[in-house]
């Protein structure tokens, strides 16, 4: 038996995923949604009657073997990878949508490596052909019919975008082209110009996912109808009338109420009975209300399934479920075996991951270890208190840290967390969390080298100004002016012909204190060890004397922190030096 393929619907925030799939069952869904974004994850059969329909004579010379296309709506990638099976993702294609106008964007990348990673096939749609300037839409399905009869500037404009697009796919490593000028799918990525919201190009879409369908996967889409069913939990709800439900996909053989199925969580695997399957009407959802579901006897692969039981307390969105036909604990330990399958290979050294399900865990994991970002404790749960103990015991700084994908953070771990000062990164979208970590590492970076620069003896030229001695000696205390460089606290001064002649104690502003002044900066010094008609005099100019060492790490370490005016006092203060000693600094 030939089951429908699934197909899973990928995009960044705001491309259109919901809005073409509400063209496809002409529904209003994305309207219902919070901010137009989609919340929540659901499955769509569109029976192979509706895709003949939409797409026309596109199909006219293809015999269809397949039942229909079972396509899956998801917030984005981290729930795509939640819809895993051993080996790989469930699913058997995807759409990947990218804005015309926008291109590819951070959560596109992303996508495209998940997708790279559990080697899924995919076509690119091309979204918002009605939003380039001058298109007129008409009414149809097909994007080669519009094209007909839109001006040249707007044919000549997609097919700019059509290229840009090529060149960011290019970079990913992928050969791609507008899907008319495509011979073999498994060598080119299509790209498949879409209007979400006018639903012209949908039958071409839709037609060539039909023809990669039947001509790439028929091996992967037989099915023995009578073998147990093996799925994945899409979402764990609780429904009035039936208590707590799950909502799956079921990818393979078939599912009867009355069966025992065991189904995998975060320690032992649940065995419960089906009390309910709910399976909704074709062309509408799976989050769709009640009156759209209906009950039946048996389910086959490849479908979506609202699935009443007892003892779904402990079920989680992410996790295996199998149908037990005969050993339960040969079930059981298939279940296990198929939970472990996500290797963590964990170091001594390395942050901490938190997730909310397998799926999550998979593709956070895969994204962290493309980073070369150690890991020492990666697991299904909300952040607790032992992971804050855990991430504390790390010594490098920069890996005392906790990455929570897609799950909450307790309130006793939250306080700890504040009190030993262990940064949480929280995110329901895996790139959000490394791109702020990677923010984070390098401002602390940069804040660390500015403490270890500011430790130094910093280059400065400084001017005593005539008529501003306030006092002669112990300690000497005048006007002076900083003509280059930084003045701080602590350095030593000397004169032009290299001899330290005092250090300074204080600097004040206007009667305050102040750690350091600037270029340009009129401000009173005292200076130990000066005494000012002695071995310094008012208008002399002085330079800060800094220990070789400091020279060194300075201009190796840190020069890109230097300013000009830096430099220069440095490149005076090096010239004086070496009148002395000619290898000074080298």
């Amino acid at each position: 038996m030939i089951r429908q393929p699934i197909v899973s619907v990928l995009a960044h925030v705001d491309h259109g995923k919901t809005t073409l799939l509400d063209t496809i069952r002409n529904s209003a869904v994305a309207q219902k949604e919070a901010g137009g974004i989609t919340q929540c994850i659901d499955a769509t059969e569109v029976p192979i009657d509706a895709i003949k329909k939409i797409t026309k004579n596109l199909l006219k010379n293809v015999k269809i073997t397949i039942p229909g296309l079972l396509f899956i709506d998801t917030p984005g990638h981290e729930a795509f990878s939640s819809l895993r099976k051993r080996g790989g993702a469930i699913s058997d294609l995807a759409i990947l949508i990218i804005d015309i106008n926008q291109g590819v964007q951070p959560q596109t990348r992303e996508s495209i490596e998940i997708l790279k990673t559990f080697k899924v096939p995919f076509v690119v749609a091309l979204n918002k052909i009605d939003m380039i300037n001058g298109w007129k839409p008409q009414n149809t399905y097909s994007y080669l019919e519009s094209i007909k009869h839109q001006n040249d500037f707007v044919k000549e404009e997609i097919q700019n975008k059509v290229y840009e697009i090529m060149g960011e796919l290019s970079s990913f490593g992928f050969d791609s082209d507008l899907f008319t000028n495509i011979s073999d799918y498994t060598k080119t990525l299509s790209i498949i110009p879409i209007s979400g919201k006018t639903g012209e190009g949908i039958a071409e879409l839709l037609a060539v996912l039909v023809g990669m369908a039947q001509k790439y996967l028929e091996n992967r889409l037989e099915i023995d109808p009578n073998s147990e069913a093996l799925g994945t939990i899409l979402e764990v709800k609780e429904v009035k009338g039936l208590g707590k439900v799950i909502d799956a996909i079921i990818y393979d053989g078939s599912l009867k109420r009355g069966d025992l199925i065991v189904i995998g969580t975060n320690d032992e695997p649940i065995v419960t009975k089906v009390k309910a399957l709910l399976k909704p009407k074709p062309l509408t959802e799976t989050r769709e209300k009640m009156i759209n579901f209906r009950p039946v006897d048996k389910v086959v692969a490849a479908c979506g399934v609202r699935i009443a039981a007892p003892d779904l307390d402990r079920a989680v969105a992410g996790m295996p479920l199998m149908s037990a036909k005969g050993d339960i604990e040969k079930v059981k330990e298939y279940i296990k075996k198929e939970i472990s399958s996500v290797k963590v290979d964990t170091q001594e050294e390395g942050v901490v991951i938190k997730v909310d399900t397998l799926g999550s865990l998979e593709a956070i994991l895969s994204l962290v270890r493309k980073e070369n970002i150690p890991i020492k404790k990666a697991e299904i749960g909300p952040v607790s208190k032992s992971d804050v103990i855990t991430a504390r015991n790390v010594e490098d700084k920069y890996l005392r840290v906790i990455f929570a994908f897609n799950t909450q953070v307790l309130p006793d771990a939250k306080k700890l967390a504040e009190e030993f000062k262990i940064k949480i990164f929280r995110s329901d979208v895996i790139y959000k969390i490394l791109e702020d970590y990677e923010e984070w590492k390098k401002e602390e970076e940069e804040r660390e080298r500015k403490e270890a620069m500011a430790k130094l003896t910093l280059p400065a030229k400084i001017r005593i100004l005539p008529g501003y001695v306030f006092r002669q000696s112990k300690p000497a205390v005048c006007g002076i002016e900083v003509l280059e460089g930084k003045l701080t606290k602590g350095s030593k001064l000397m004169n032009a012909e290299g001899k330290v002649i005092g250090e300074v104690k204080d600097i004040q502003d206007q009667g305050e204190s102040i750690e350091s002044a600037d270029k340009g900066m009129k401000v009173a010094i005292s200076i130990e060890g000066a005494v000012i008609g002695r071995n310094v005099d008012e208008g002399e100019d002085l330079w800060t004397d800094i220990p070789l060492d400091d020279f060194k790490t300075m201009t190796t370490k840190y020069k890109d922190l230097l300013r000009d005016t830096d430099l220069e006092a440095l490149r005076q203060i090096l010239e004086l030096k070496r009148k002395h000693d000619p290898m000074w600094g080298l």
